[in-house]
C-alpha cells in the first residue's frame, strides 16, 4: 500500500476501502531541490477547464474533489495551506469545502507551514546560500505566517550567514579576476545582494577576500557598493 493511500486513510477514515481514494491517483513526485522536497516551481493544481477525470479528482461532492486535489498536490511535495487553498479556489471549489478540507489536513499533520518553512529555510540557505532577508521574503510569497517565518530563519544566525557568504564569494573570485577592482566588487558584492546578505555583511566579506589576493581595499571603508 502506497504512503498516498495511508494519507487518505488518516485524513478521512471513514472512506470506504474499496471506493474510489483521492490519495490513488496522481503520479508520484520526484521531490525537489530541498530535503523536504519542497519544489522550486509550485504547481498551482491547474486551471478550472482542465478535465477532472484526468487530474484524477471525483464528480459531485466538493468536499471530496478539494481532498483529492490536495492530496494529489501534497504527493511527494508538503505545500503551504495557503499555496492549497489557491489550487482550490482555481478549482472553483467552494469556500466551505475547502475550509473544512484544509482544515482537517491541518489537524492530522498533511499541512505544516511551521515545518515547511523549516525545511524550505534549510534546503534554500545550503542548496542556494540565501540569506535570512531572502528566505523570509520567499516565505511570504507562499502564504507563511509571519511569526513562522520568524522562527524559521532563526536557525541562520550570523556566524552561519557570513560563512556562507564567504563561500559563496570564493566560488565566485576566480570569475572575477581579470576585471578592474571596482568591477570586481561590483559584481561580487551585487552576487551577495541579489542573495539577501545585507550591504554591511556583503562589503566585509569582499573586502577581505580581495584583500587575500594582494587588492587595495581602504576606499572600502568609506565608500558603499
Amino acid at each position: 500500500m502506497t504512503r498516498r493511500t495511508d494519507w487518505a486513510e488518516y485524513a478521512y477514515p471513514d472512506t470506504p476501502r474499496g471506493g474510489s481514494r483521492a490519495g490513488d491517483t496522481g503520479s508520484a513526485g520526484t521531490g525537489g531541490e530541498m530535503r523536504g522536497h519542497v519544489p522550486a516551481h509550485d504547481e498551482d493544481g491547474g486551471s478550472p477547464s482542465s478535465s477532472r477525470a484526468e487530474k484524477g479528482e471525483p464528480p459531485g461532492d466538493p468536499v471530496e474533489r478539494a481532498r483529492a486535489i490536495c492530496l494529489r498536490l501534497l504527493t511527494g511535495t508538503p505545500r503551504t495551506r495557503k499555496q492549497l487553498a489557491d489550487a482550490l479556489r482555481k478549482r472553483e471549489i467552494p469556500d466551505d469545502a475547502a475550509e473544512e478540507v484544509l482544515s482537517r489536513f491541518e489537524e492530522v499533520g498533511l499541512i505544516d507551514d511551521g515545518a515547511f518553512a523549516d525545511a524550505w529555510v534549510e534546503s534554500r540557505h545550503h542548496g542556494r546560500g540565501l540569506a535570512r532577508r531572502a528566505l523570509a521574503r520567499e516565505l511570504r510569497t507562499k502564504g507563511v505566517d509571519s511569526a513562522l517565518i520568524d522562527e524559521a530563519v532563526a536557525q541562520l544566525d550570523s556566524e552561519r550567514e557570513e560563512a556562507t557568504a564567504r563561500e559563496l564569494v570564493a566560488r565566485r573570485l576566480r570569475s572575477t579576476r581579470g576585471l578592474d577592482r571596482d568591477k570586481r566588487l561590483r559584481r561580487l558584492a551585487g552576487m551577495l545582494a541579489r542573495k539577501g546578505y545585507s550591504e554591511g555583511m556583503a562589503l566585509r566579506v569582499v573586502r577581505q577576500a580581495l584583500e587575500e589576493e594582494g587588492e587595495d581595499t581602504e576606499f572600502l571603508e568609506d565608500d558603499g557598493v
